[in-house]
């Protein structure tokens, strides 16, 4: 479709571009002036001719529906909770179980086709010797049994394919959740966030196909039992009592198998926890001899994960071991009753064979059923670590409107800010006031815990102030969205972590989008220039997780290109010199003076060579700021000792 051939009335339409892009186009104005908004520029609506629109354009658009969206006053009378994150999810895909309900239904009405069969054949066919009709019923039931095949085939298709959406949709849900986590709401234990995260698989193996095909095929036992009932009502008694047997043996154990599943859960969570904390920190384990100390605490944990699972399986084995028993009595009680009322004439030889036959499709769907609840708490112990993830506050709440703005001069403004860490008595930062102009190079200085990273933490809006306010640009950072936010700012924490990939993925990993000559720039501000030339694979060379094969000083010039990658307006370098030598330190110095020039850039250092970026001077000591001046005024301070807290 040309761009003539769109509806304007129907406008904003996402429209495809070359090269794997794509803009809203919001207006197309009576002179052909497109008005669109590209995603990667932070300008908001730019204008273009008409004709430059279309040489771009690759003929496919999509029309943008807006949802309207109803005032607070009007949505507190009207409940507006979207449903379970997984049921929910599960119920969307209502019209795939209602196509499984209705071939579950001809399945079961089919099953009564050998039944019946086997039947005719010994009451009417074997005694008539009717040979003709024994040809004309089993054609019948081959047709029977290839409808059935069929319908099976077709019903498991159903089940997997529902399954196969929820699992996507649910595991993309639960993902989403995990990375929005607020740092102050996130749990203390890694291992154990990891281990909620995979305990979806026992929740997803729980309703695989089985699972549902079993629930499904079990209210159809009522129908085989009247059945039965017809041929010879004494013979459904021994149904009734085994079922009722069997279920009750399995609701007696689903107390002992719900504290089993608990401690199991809380066993795996420690082991995960042991297991990531080593791996990550295995230098560390290695330098200091500590793989023994580690190495009795997993196995202790593994003992326990298996004492357990060992303990769970023997009891959820004595319900599917018990069903299996049932089942088999019931066949035989069945046959017993039956003998006695073949001998008084109440029942014929193809009755107590076809009743012997219905009562296998009697006792299996309520057999899986037994099994299930021995295997339900498992599924439900996972769930219930996975709920309260998922209720976790979210850093980007869905109901929240955000402050966005095109551009960000780079006005930093602290109020009276107090704040203190989760589970934590002491504050990190008390009544801390000041304000940082638009293009102003700030250094802060500090004792170790004197709270210079808690600063620049809430600065990027990792945490919230318990007290006072943050301000960007006059606006409450509560306000702002934390990715606009983020976006605006080239951070270098004090440990770069890098990940599994290329150098180049680790460069881009905030700005895919970004251009090669961006990066090169970005490269070459930061030092990282020699090393890629240097190197054979350049952009491409390989690097393992956590940095594995670089240095610390090659890791912290990755930590500044990606920081410098956006061209941001605001710069927050923490420690951005560690770990390089005197050379490495005295051009990276050199070049940020040159990049920044214009940009806020705030500064939290020992190094001294780095306060001559600066042209002021903070300094903290026990979450307090105990100077703050011109950078010769502090210095001069700090050496005649009337300013504690600092170094220079």
């Amino acid at each position: 479709m040309s761009l003539d051939g769109l509806n304007r009335a129907l406008l904003p339409a996402i429209v495809l571009l070359e090269d794997n892009r794509a803009c809203v186009l919001t207006e197309i104005t009576p002179d052909g002036t497109a008005v669109v908004i590209f995603p990667e520029l932070p300008d908001g609506e730019t204008r273009l001719s008409k004709d430059q629109l279309h040489r771009q354009y690759l003929g496919h658009a999509i029309y943008c529906k807006p949802i309207y969206r109803a005032e607070k006053r009007a949505r507190s009378l009207v409940s507006n909770d979207t449903g379970h994150w997984f049921w929910h999810v599960l119920a969307k895909n209502r019209p795939l179980y209602r196509d499984v309900l209705l071939a579950s239904l001809l399945i079961n009405i089919l099953a009564l086709g050998m039944p019946l069969f086997v039947m005719n054949v010994y009451d009417r066919v074997v005694p008539n010797h009717a040979t003709h009709t024994l040809w004309v019923l089993a054609i019948g039931l081959l047709v029977v049994l290839a409808a059935d095949l069929a319908l099976r085939l077709v019903r498991t298709w159903f089940v997997d394919l529902a399954a196969l959406r929820v699992d996507t949709q649910a595991s993309s849900a639960v993902m989403q959740k995990v990375l929005g986590i607020g740092l102050a709401h996130k749990p203390a234990s890694t291992g154990a966030l990891t281990t909620s995260v995979q305990g979806f698989e026992s929740v997803r193996s729980f309703i695989s196909s089985l699972t549902i095909l079993a629930l499904i095929d079990l209210p159809f036992s009522l129908l085989f039992i009247l059945i039965i009932a017809w041929i010879g009502w004494p013979l459904v008694f021994p149904i009734i009592i085994g079922a009722l047997l069997l279920l009750l043996y399995a609701a007696s154990v689903q107390r002992r198998l719900k504290a089993m599943a608990d401690a199991t859960m809380t066993a795996s969570s420690q082991r995960n926890s042991i297991l990531i904390e080593s791996v990550s920190n295995l230098e560390t384990v290695k330098s200091f001899n500590a793989e023994g100390q580690i190495q009795r605490t997993y196995e202790t944990s593994t003992l326990e994960v298996a004492r357990q699972g060992a303990a769970m399986r023997l009891l959820s084995g004595s319900v599917s071991q018990g069903a299996a028993w049932a089942q088999h009595s019931v066949a035989v009680m069945i046959v017993i009753i039956g003998v006695y009322l073949l001998i008084d004439g109440q029942l014929s030889q193809g009755g107590l064979i076809a009743a012997y036959l219905l009562s296998s499709r009697v006792m299996a769907p309520i057999s899986q059923a037994a099994g299930l609840m021995a295997q339900y708490h498992n599924a439900a112990t996972a769930m219930e670590t996975l709920d309260r993830m998922m209720a976790l506050p979210q850093e980007r709440p869905a109901e929240k409107e955000w402050i966005n703005r095109p551009t960000m001069q780079g006005k930093i403004e602290f109020r009276n800010v107090s704040f203190k860490y989760p589970n934590e008595e002491r504050y990190a930062l008390r009544n801390v006031s000041f304000t940082i102009q638009p293009g102003e190079h700030l250094v802060i200085l500090g004792k170790n815990g004197s709270g210079k990273s808690t600063l620049q933490r809430l600065m990027l809006n990792l945490y919230q102030p318990e007290s006072g306010s943050v301000l960007f640009d006059g606006v409450d950072v509560r306000q702002l969205d934390p990715a606009y936010l983020r976006r605006q700012i080239g951070y270098v924490p004090q440990d770069i972590h890098l990940m599994y990939g290329t150098l180049r993925s680790n460069i881009l990993l905030n700005n895919p989008a970004a251009t090669d000559e961006a990066l090169l720039n970005a490269a070459t501000l930061s030092g990282l220039e020699g090393m890629v030339s240097q190197h054979p694979a350049g952009f491409d060379l390989l690097i393992g997780e956590n940095g594995y094969g670089l240095s610390g000083g090659q890791r912290r010039t990755v930590g500044v290109a990606r920081a410098l990658i956006n061209d941001p307006p605001i710069m927050i370098l923490d420690e951005p010199t560690e770990s390089l030598d005197h050379s490495a330190e005295s051009l990276l110095c050199r070049n940020l003076k040159t990049a920044c020039s214009g940009r806020t850039m705030v500064t939290i250092t020992h190094r001294s060579m780095l306060l001559e970026l600066a042209s002021r001077i903070i300094v903290l000591d026990n979450g307090q700021v105990v100077a703050d001046g011109p950078k010769q005024d502090v210095i001069d301070a700090l050496k005649s000792g009337r300013v504690s807290g600092g170094s220079a």
